[in-house]
């Protein structure tokens, strides 16, 4: 159950861009609103095309993070500084979203479960 909670989570990363604008009002009942939710707190860097990253992260039952969302793949076009700046920018954006409120029933199967997620800017 946990690698399919893992799997959704990226799925609903890559597709769940729509609007969430209550994603916060009520608790997140399914890992798609999860992910709903964390694409709606970010926004690429300016001046940044085709590029993305892949964080990896946990939650705690409440909401939280268990230590800071890392970088497990990075295809980010330009410098060392350009690509710097995406993933700290991936990263703000995860922890600009915590805590999360869970429902119950969510937060149960949620406690140090690795999560995989993409961010990515629109194509040139």
């Amino acid at each position: 159950m946990m690698r399919n909670l893992t799997m959704a989570l990226t799925v609903a990363g890559a597709l769940a861009i729509g609007a969430i604008a209550n994603a916060h009002a009520e608790p997140l009942k399914t890992v798609d609103e999860v992910g709903a939710a964390l694409q709606a707190c970010w926004t690429p860097p300016a001046g940044i095309d085709n590029s993305s990253v892949t964080l990896s992260f946990s939650f705690k039952r409440d909401g939280t993070l268990i230590g800071p969302p890392e970088p497990s793949a990075i295809a980010v076009e330009g410098d060392e500084q350009t690509r710097k700046q995406f993933v700290d920018a991936a990263i703000a954006a995860v922890e600009a979203c915590v805590p999360i409120e869970f429902a119950p029933a969510l937060a149960a199967g949620m406690g140090g479960t690795v999560f995989t997620m993409p961010f990515a800017s629109a194509p040139n």
